[in-house]
Parts: C-alpha cells; sequence; structure tokens
C-alpha cells in the first residue's frame, strides 16, 4: 500500500545557498525559480505488481550535484521537510512527484556509438512495425456516427450496453484510459534518450520517425476510450479529466537514465504490460455482454502487440552487438522494477488512487503479480539470456539475476495467495461517482 507523503520544495535562494552548482544559480534568475517551484506531492514506488510499496525520505537539505566528464552520469536529488499538516489542505497546490534520485545521461561514449551505429537497422527493421495512416482503425470507426440520423439510437444501444458493466469493471477500464491518455508524458520520456531522441521535433532520423509515428498510433487509443465511456454515461468524465491533467503534469522518470539501452527495455516490458491488460478488458467486456466494447479493447491490444514486439527487437539487436551491455541494462532495469507509468495518478481527492486502481486490476485479474512474472520470462525466453557467453563477471550476475527473478516473484505471490483470506474491503472512486468497489 502506499503512504502518501508530502513535501515543499526549497526556495530558490535557500537552493541556490546549498548548491554546490551555486554559479549557475545566480540572483538574476532566482526569482524565476522561485515562480516554478511549487508545493509537490511526492511519491516514491517499487512496483512488483499494480500495488506500490513506498519509502519517502524527507530531511532540511536540497542538493543537486553534477559532473561534468564525458559519459558520466549526473545525479540530482531534492528533500524538504513536511509542511504543517493544515497546509496540505490547500487545494490545487500539489501535484504526484517522483522522490527517487534522478539519474542523467549514464551511457558511455562507446555505449552511444553503438547505438549511433544502428539508424540503417532502424529505418530497415523497425520502422516497417508501423502502418500506414489509410490503413489504421480511427476512433470513428468504431463509435456512433454523429451526422447520421440514426446517431441517437446507437447511443441508446450503447448505454444500453453499458449498464450490464460492474463498477469494478469501469474502474478498470477507466485507469487504462487514464493511462493512454498520458501519451505527451511517453514521448517525452522517449526525447529524453541519448542517441535516439527526437532533436528538433521533426527529426527526419529513424528514431525521430519513429518516436512520432508511434506516438501518433498510441494516440487513437485513448481517443477512442475517452469517447466511449463519455457516452455510456456512466463515469464523471470531469473527475476524469482532471486526474489525467494531474497525471501529464506530474511527468514520469522510470529511470531510465536517458540511456537507450535502459529505455527500450522498458518499453518492451510496458507495451507487454499494456497488451496484456487491454486483452483481459476485451475478454472482460465480452462476458459481459459488450461485444463492441470487446473489439475496441481488442484492437487497442493488438497495436500494443505490435509496438511490443517492435521495442523488443531494438533490444534484440542490442543483445546481439553489445550482449554485456544489454545484460547489464536488463538486470539493472529490473532490480529498479518497472514503474507502471500512471503510478503517479490523483484525481485531487483520493493520495492512494493508483494503488486502489491497482487492488481492483489485481483482483479482477485485468493486470497481476503473475502477469508481471510472465512478461519478464517471456522477454527472458525472447532475448535467449540464459545462452548468452563470453559476459563479463558483472554481466553473468545480471543474467542469474533475471533469469532467477520470475520464479521467486510467483513463490512471493503463492505465499501470499496462502494466506488467511482478509475481510473484503470497500472503497469509493471519484470516476464513478464515488460509488464503492471491493478493492480485496
Amino acid at each position: 500500500m502506499a503512504v502518501p507523503a508530502y513535501a515543499v520544495v526549497p526556495r530558490a535562494e535557500t537552493l541556490a545557498s546549498s548548491c554546490p552548482m551555486t554559479s549557475k544559480i545566480t540572483s538574476s534568475n532566482s526569482t524565476n525559480m522561485a515562480k516554478s517551484l511549487v508545493p509537490t506531492r511526492l511519491s516514491s514506488s517499487a512496483w512488483i505488481t499494480g500495488q506500490r510499496f513506498c519509502v519517502n525520505s524527507f530531511s532540511s537539505k536540497s542538493s543537486v550535484s553534477s559532473s561534468s566528464g564525458t559519459g558520466q552520469a549526473t545525479t540530482i536529488t531534492m528533500t524538504a521537510t513536511m509542511p504543517p499538516k493544515a497546509d496540505r489542505k490547500v487545494s490545487g497546490l500539489y501535484v504526484p512527484h517522483e522522490t527517487h534520485k534522478q539519474v542523467l545521461h549514464s551511457i558511455p561514449p562507446s555505449k552511444l556509438e553503438i547505438v549511433q551505429s544502428l539508424d540503417t537497422w532502424a529505418e530497415e527493421t523497425l520502422l516497417p512495425f508501423l502502418k500506414p495512416v489509410d490503413k489504421c482503425w480511427q476512433p470513428q470507426d468504431h463509435l456512433p456516427e454523429p451526422s447520421s440520423e440514426g446517431f441517437y439510437e446507437e447511443v441508446k444501444e450503447l448505454r444500453a450496453r453499458a449498464a450490464e458493466l460492474p463498477d469494478d469493471y469501469l474502474v478498470v477500464l477507466v485507469g487504462d484510459m487514464i493511462t493512454e491518455e498520458a501519451l505527451p508524458t511517453y514521448q517525452t520520456m522517449l526525447n529524453t534518450l541519448d542517441g535516439t531522441k527526437d532533436e528538433t521535433g521533426a527529426s527526419l532520423t529513424p528514431w525521430g520517425v519513429w518516436t512520432r509515428a508511434w506516438t501518433a498510433e498510441e494516440n487513437r487509443h485513448g481517443d477512442l476510450l475517452n469517447k466511449y465511456l463519455y457516452l455510456t454515461g456512466r463515469v464523471n468524465m470531469r473527475s476524469i479529466e482532471k486526474t489525467i491533467q494531474y497525471l501529464i503534469g506530474s511527468g514520469m522518470d522510470p529511470q531510465t537514465e536517458n540511456n537507450p539501452y535502459l529505455g527500450f527495455v522498458y518499453t518492451s516490458f510496458q507495451e507487454r504490460a499494456t497488451f496484456i491488460s487491454h486483452g483481459n478488458t476485451a475478454r472482460h467486456a465480452k462476458d459481459f455482454g459488450d461485444a463492441k466494447l470487446a473489439t475496441i479493447c481488442g484492437l487497442i491490444a493488438a497495436d500494443e502487440r505490435r509496438h511490443e514486439n517492435a521495442y523488443s527487437k531494438i533490444v534484440e539487436k542490442l543483445f546481439e552487438v553489445d550482449p554485456d551491455g544489454a545484460m547489464l541494462a536488463f538486470g539493472d532495469m529490473m532490480r529498479k522494477k518497472i514503474a507502471m507509468p500512471a503510478h503517479l495518478m490523483y484525481d485531487g481527492v483520493d493520495q492512494n488512487l493508483f494503488s486502489n486502481f491497482s487492488m481492483v486490476a489485481q483482483r479482477t485479474g485485468t493486470y497481476t503479480a503473475r502477469d508481471y512474472a510472465d512478461i519478464l520470462e517471456h522477454l527472458v525466453a525472447r532475448w535467449n539470456v540464459p545462452k548468452i557467453e563470453g559476459l563479463s563477471g558483472e554481466g553473468r550476475r545480471a543474467q542469474e539475476f533475471v533469469c532467477t527473478l520470475a520464479p521467486r516473484i510467483r513463490k512471493l505471490d503463492e505465499r501470499a495467495q496462502l494466506k488467511p483470506k482478509r475481510s473484503p474491503k470497500t472503497g469509493p472512486f471519484s470516476w464513478i461517482f464515488d460509488r464503492e468497489v471491493q478493492m480485496w
């Protein structure tokens, strides 16, 4: 379970006086910094499934450390004291925020050269995973046509089907939709990766083309689910819209360190996770009698599967050209644990919103601890990890770690299942007008 915590970002003057990079924070720009430093809600998470286990650390100091050496990582640390209890009630001042140390540009020059040498490979192998726009489905293909005379009848039929969907299913579907709607964050994350980012916003490199086209394909997912849920009349759209705005505003740091090795391990895992989640919502929609919603979720799942194959292909290539570097990156990301992209969810009310949503997803079988272990096992097999040879000592340790992690996760899950059943717990979700939903 998450433990909510808050911290006030120190004033610019305090930051400047305590920062070793004081030459970069002068009185002329401290005012502008102060305007941008607002109180933030902090949440640091470690993940095995959707449930999070938080450790928050606070002190009275704030620091920024940097290393200008080529290929060396830059670490940024910010901690602060807890504000007075009364201050936490001030609406609109707090935004969920990452609290782990943020490491920048950890890829050494030799590895960066390897990534940059893959441009031709990316053009020939990666870009074919994209579909021409004219061959892509569009949201309107699966929604009532507003210009037709039968529009209102189609909406009535949609609402009649949606009336049979249970509230816990709606919570999971809304959570999936909100995750898709935070797409600007994911494009931003991809454009932090050294050697593959879109340098201009319209770069014609294969990596730039891929990132923009991938984003364009993904953009249809949130659009379609958002409009569908709006038409059902069963969800609180204003609360959902607030959650989306908070989530995009919070951003995300999956601890990929501007490093494409780490970044593409993360996207390979995460696209697989969304494929599984949307596939399960499709299956559940069919069980509840909404065949059209099942088709929608199935189409989205198919896109996610295709994108997963593309990202997995990148890591597969990295294992081919730099097996030790790829192995270390895989081990590093799995030790950190894969953070779910919407783990900073907040609706302005529930400080444990993502944890509560995740418990519903776990209970309904939409995304579970077993799925996490299955994804890991799938990637280990796909990248032929157990049979890779010629590794350094550190690489062999990483290899052993990732190859034995999935069974350990399963054992933990099995032990959890054997524990005495707790009394059912329910909780309200603002997304469905504060109706109560069983979490476990």
